[in-house]
């Protein structure tokens, strides 16, 4: 029997994915399971030691993890050793390895929306794993400028000076309205009760020439990200499909199967 887990800490306790995963593994008749962990703050290399000790197949890290979980894994995989960040981890015998298919999960999603970056501008808000791997996503597909605004003024311009793009304080996005393409909300926070400022913000800010927003969570009973694009008239995504598009990519790494990603999103919608 494999076992597979994610790694987080509370919001693991509500995350999509062990009901996903579990529905894929059963359908598939696998002899396996899925579970969450909750993780103590500063005790993922002691959770990602019990992957060995407890012969664990393979497990996602979720917020807050994926940047501090990397110096406790064995190697990495290119993508994810540029991002500096990871979401899956595979287990082969004593050796963990990362991978980060947030990013490719992404460049899925947008492909099945059929928008292509090419060319065009972004604003990405946030500057944790997720927005690491957002803005190399968007780069590497040569859009043709991206700014980043985070309410920490030094990880932002760490952020911009090590993938390329412009960093942008929270406060400068009211002064003139922003004229970009593409929105991506890479911060954890979708709701207004999530924060004051953030929804503060997006109330006030205004918005011209965008396609659309793309908030990178889900399940939110009430997404601002969603309400400010409504306002505006623009197209808007949330994170279940590039979660049902990462999570095909998680599955053939952890199993080899490829499983298509209309799978996932079914029961992801179920």
């Amino acid at each position: 029997m494999q076992v597979y887990c994610i790694l987080g800490d509370e919001r693991a306790l509500r995350s999509n994915s062990p009901a996903i995963f579990s529905a894929v593994i059963q359908k598939l008749g696998i002899k396996g399971a899925y579970v969450p962990f909750k993780v103590a703050p500063g005790q993922i290399g002691k959770a990602l030691e019990s992957i060995r000790i407890l012969n664990i197949a393979g497990a996602n890290v979720s917020v807050p993890f994926k940047e501090s979980a990397v110096p406790h894994l064995d190697i990495l995989s290119e993508g994810a050793n540029i991002i500096g960040a990871i979401n899956t981890i595979v287990r082969n015998g004593d050796i963990l390895k990362g991978y980060n298919t947030n990013a490719i999960g992404l460049i899925d999603a947008l492909n099945n929306a059929g928008f292509d970056v090419e060319n065009k501008s972004a604003l990405v808000f946030g500057t944790g794993g997720a927005a690491r791997a957002v803005v190399f996503v968007l780069n590497w597909l040569r859009t043709d400028s991206v700014m980043v605004a985070g309410r920490n003024a030094n990880k932002t311009l760490q952020l911009v000076n090590r993938f390329g793009g412009e960093a942008k304080a929270f406060r400068s996005l009211l002064e003139q309205p922003i004229d970009v393409d593409l929105i991506v909300n890479a911060t954890s926070i979708s709701g207004p009760d999530e924060s004051i400022e953030m929804a503060v913000l997006l109330e006030r800010v205004e918005v011209k020439g965008c396609e659309l927003v793309l908030d990178l969570n889900y399940g939110r009973r009430q997404n601002m990200w969603q309400e400010m694009a409504r306002r505006n008239g623009i197209a808007f995504m949330d994170g279940l499909t590039i979660l049902a598009c990462q999570a095909r990519r998680t599955f053939a790494l952890w199993t080899g199967l490829q499983v298509p990603p209309e799978e996932f999103l079914k029961f992801i919608q179920t």
